[in-house]
């Protein structure tokens, strides 16, 4: 009886965390498409004489109401599976834009010089997708319904007090260097972005599991916790936006992608193992396993944004949009209402070989024919 109990506990929790990584792998990778689509709407809308804002598009829409979907998917999966192969799974989003960018960009070149520039990203891509493969089969199995009761023990419990206090003292420290010294290295506002991230995921994570004890008939909604954890988690996400505001004007978008995935990925799993205990009871060979497989997928995402100036040009044949030469006559961004902000792909980037080709023919009237088909190198 004990041992079918066991096999019982065992296959619910396969379940579980099979549902978890399904949406978690389904929500990003309708993110990476809403981005796209939004993308789509301000470069069509910036060629033309239409004098609408944006958010009068459907095409706009389209893309926010995509946006949505794809982040209650995401939010969804942390009631079913751990931090640990949730948070991962945000690579989905890097190899989807990867593609895109790959697919939508009007290459001419023969099959064999096309490989050879994009040789970075199709490895890339393939490393990411077997360390993904990697965390989904050898990551923790553990799953428990997360009630305020639950909840309350891991609070009080003294790995997550001592990583708490480990956690507060780095991000004051952090934060000491980079606001009153001056010392705004990427490295530095990353780890912040990564902390407030850990608390957010974490927070996201007790938030999504009541409701969802809630929708099945166990109210947890009138408990304090829930409101504190969701209070937590709005906190931490507008702090960590607000960071990544201000990297994404100092830094290049690639740069950040990739540095961002790896630090926040790595918090992130610290963050569950300690705080709902995600490994306990895990064996040395899962483990190792586990991490062999995260350093596979921190590579191919490494080697993704290597290639920063095919992923991070538009996913869009810009000469085919209507009224794109009004753009060039003009002298306007392309997407000016996204300035500053910080997604896979951005258009406006003060390192983006498009934008650069486009004020080089403003210099060189001649050049205007290279710059309907930039260059890729």
């Amino acid at each position: 009886m004990e041992r079918d109990a066991g096999s019982f506990l065992s296959d619910s929790s396969y379940k579980e965390n099979l549902i978890g990584t399904l949406l978690a792998i389904f929500g990003n990778l309708v993110i990476s498409i809403s981005l796209n689509v939004q993308k789509y709407s301000h470069v069509r809308l910036s060629g033309t004489k239409d004098p609408r804002s944006y958010f009068r598009t459907k095409t706009w829409w389209l893309g926010l109401v995509l946006m949505l979907l794809g982040e209650l998917g995401v939010f969804t999966s942390y009631a079913y599976a751990p931090l640990s192969l949730v948070t991962p799974l945000s690579a989905v989003s890097i190899v989807a834009s990867s593609i895109l960018g790959i697919l939508f960009l009007r290459d001419k070149w023969k099959p064999r010089e096309f490989l050879r520039r994009y040789v970075l990203s199709f490895l890339g891509c393939a490393l990411t997708v077997i360390g993904i493969y990697l965390l989904v089969t050898f990551g923790p199995n553990t799953h428990e319904q997360l009630s305020s009761r639950n909840l309350e023990l891991h609070l009080l419990g003294w790995p997550f007090l001592l990583y708490l206090l480990v956690v507060i003292i780095i991000f004051c420290l952090l934060l000491y260097f980079y606001k009153s010294q001056n010392m705004a290295y990427l490295v530095i506002i990353l780890l912040l972005v990564a902390l407030l991230g850990s608390v957010t995921v974490v927070a996201a994570k007790g938030v999504s599991g009541m409701i969802i004890l809630s929708i099945q008939g166990d109210v947890q909604l009138v408990y304090p916790i829930f409101y504190v954890m969701l209070v937590c988690m709005i906190a931490a996400a507008v702090y960590q936006a607000a960071f990544l505001r201000e990297i994404s004007e100092l830094y290049d978008a690639s740069q950040i992608a990739s540095l961002s995935y790896m630090l926040s990925t790595t918090v992130a799993v610290i963050a569950g193992a300690t705080f709902y205990l995600e490994f306990k009871g895990t064996d040395a060979l899962h483990i190792c396993m586990f991490i062999f497989g995260s350093c596979i997928a921190f590579l191919g995402v490494f080697l993704i944004t290597q290639s920063k100036k095919k992923m991070f040009e538009p996913y869009i044949m810009m000469d085919v949009i209507p009224g794109l030469r009004s753009i060039f006559d003009k002298k306007s961004p392309v997407q000016p209402e996204l300035s500053g902000s910080f997604s896979y792909g951005t258009l406006e980037n003060s390192n983006n070989p498009v934008n650069n080709q486009l004020t080089e023919a403003h210099q060189e009237p001649n050049s205007v024919h290279s710059v309907m088909e930039p260059k890729l190198d």
